[in-house]
């Protein structure tokens, strides 16, 4: 499969069978899908998330999946009342709907127990809204393309930490490195996720230098992720280090701006950039998509987020549009 390019050109990443078989047996040993599972299949069969989590992960155990061409929200709703599906893998957008979106009253989603997020970060007031709002468990998971993918998720049948993408798969080992002095962090401070286990990638196609790049001597993946870890294991992801907004020289996660301003009540969806500022170098700037039927100031949107973040984080100018651009996965064009 290739990268999914959004901080730069795409990369063929090359994934051996080995790699592949394994990351399937991983997430099955911790995920414990049976025949009996009806899951909802709108993640694309070629992205790594939907070919490996999704297709690979039923046809295992002979689950059912009910596949959608492209998604549409109403259909989504509509298919899990008819085939009274009891699980999906999704991404954050739809996790936002399931929360918010008026559509969701019409329909029956009582079978529906549990979905896990992927793809990106899930801010943590929204997985909340939709758990409560469906009575569903709303789980997080990480991985790359170049780890086959997953390397971390919350467990089905344990505590599930909502902000958490949840402790290393079997047979994975993550570290949390400060990047300026190559060594570990403690719990709780933040660093870049290096990732080492059987998923890792053999390199990226005819791009040396790149591989070098991402994989150590020691076997070990930089994923370019900021984290933090806790002191039970589980891993906290921040945004990626491509991403981070350089405010005055210090860093600030789009992210956590898009949580907060997603919390607006007016807000159906919003995306955070840097935009250029000749005096702080860069500074947050919101595209924000405004629920029908409601309206909300620019000025609003920026004293809601002054009030709920340090001063360095402030979102400083705010554009309002009618759709936030996103790749099949569900991850932001910024």
């Amino acid at each position: 499969p290739y990268s999914s390019g959004t901080t730069g050109l795409p990369k063929g990443v090359m994934l051996t069978h080995y790699n592949l078989v394994a990351n399937v047996v991983q997430t099955d040993r911790v995920e414990r899908l049976t025949e009996k599972e009806v899951m909802i299949g709108i993640l694309p069969f070629y992205h790594i998330y939907g070919m490996v989590c999704l297709m690979s992960g039923a046809l295992r155990v002979g689950a059912t999946i009910v596949t959608m061409p492209r998604f549409d929200l109403e259909q989504f709703l509509s298919l899990i009342e008819k085939h009274k599906v009891t699980m999906g893998y999704i991404v954050p957008p739809i996790v936002l709907a399931l929360a918010k979106h008026p559509a969701v009253e019409n329909y029956d989603l009582s079978t529906l127990k549990d979905v896990l997020s992927g793809a990106a970060p899930l801010p943590e007031p929204v997985a909340r809204a939709c758990a409560e709002r469906n009575n569903l468990s709303v789980r997080q998971g990480y991985g790359l393309t170049e780890t086959s993918p997953v390397t971390h998720f919350n467990p089905r049948d344990h505590e599930i930490k909502l902000t958490s993408v949840g402790p290393a798969a079997p047979s994975t080992r993550y570290r949390v490195i400060d990047v300026s002095t190559g060594k570990d962090v403690s719990p709780g401070e933040l660093g870049e996720i290096w990732i080492e286990g059987p998923q890792v990638m053999k390199g990226y196609l005819n791009n040396p230098d790149a591989t070098q790049a991402m994989i150590d001597e020691d076997g070990w993946l930089h994923t370019g992720d900021i984290g933090h870890a806790d002191e039970d294991g589980y891993l906290y992801v921040v945004d990626r280090v491509k991403e981070l907004i350089k405010y005055k020289g210090m860093q600030v996660a789009p992210a956590e701006l898009e949580a907060v301003v997603q919390s607006h009540p007016a807000v159906a969806d919003a995306a955070v950039i840097p935009s250029p500022d000749i005096e702080a170098g860069e500074v947050p700037k919101a595209f924000v998509v405004v629920k029908p039927e409601m309206s909300v100031s620019a000025n609003e949107i920026m004293s809601h987020v002054a009030e709920r973040v340090a001063p360095h984080k402030k979102v400083r100018r705010v554009e309002f549009i009618n759709e936030i651009p996103k790749v099949p996965s569900g991850k932001i064009l910024r």
